[in-house]
C-alpha cells in the first residue's frame, strides 16, 4: 500500500495568530512542493462552558461543523492565492492532545502553528497549546511567533 505523502499541516483556530501561521504555512508548502492540510480542534472546553451556563446547543455536531467551516474560511482567506489546501482535518476534544496524536498518525508531516502569546504567568501556569505539541510532538513543528 502506499503511504500517503508528507504534508505541511496548519493548525487553525481562527485566531490572528492562527492566520500568520495558516500564511507561512502556504508558503512553505509552495516552496517545498507539498500538499498543505488545514488542521482544527473543536474544544471540548467550548461545549462544557455552554453546558455549564445552561445554554446547551441542540445540535452539536451542527456546532462543530459550523466551528470547522468558520475556521478554515478565515485560513483560506489569510493563504490568499499562494497554494489550494488539499485537506481540511475537522478534530473534536482537547487541542493539544489531538494534534499530538494527529502527528504521531501521520508520521513525516511538518505542522506550523501560531503561537497566541498569552501572558508569561498564564503560560506557566497553564501552559499553551503550542508549548505542549512542542513538547511532545513526534515530528516537526514550527511555531510562528506573531
Amino acid at each position: 500500500m502506499a503511504k500517503d505523502p508528507a504534508c505541511i499541516v496548519v493548525a487553525c483556530d481562527g485566531s490572528k495568530h492562527s492566520a500568520e501561521a495558516a500564511r507561512m504555512a502556504a508558503l512553505l508548502a509552495k516552496a517545498t512542493g507539498q500538499p498543505l492540510k488545514l488542521l482544527t480542534v473543536f474544544s471540548s472546553a467550548r461545549i462544557e462552558k455552554k453546558v455549564i451556563s445552561g445554554k446547551m446547543p441542540e445540535n452539536i455536531d451542527a456546532e462543530v461543523q459550523s466551528y470547522g467551516r468558520e475556521v478554515f474560511a478565515a485560513a483560506k482567506e489569510a493563504i490568499g492565492d499562494v497554494v489550494e489546501p488539499a485537506v481540511e482535518v475537522l478534530l473534536r476534544g482537547d487541542p493539544a492532545k489531538e494534534i499530538i496524536d494527529y502527528l504521531e498518525s501521520n508520521p513525516g508531516d511538518h505542522l506550523v502553528l501560531g503561537r497566541r502569546g498569552h501572558s508569561l504567568l498564564r503560560s506557566l501556569t497553564l501552559g499553551s497549546i503550542s508549548e505542549k505539541v512542542v513538547r511532545h510532538a513526534t515530528g516537526p513543528v514550527t511555531v510562528v511567533n506573531g
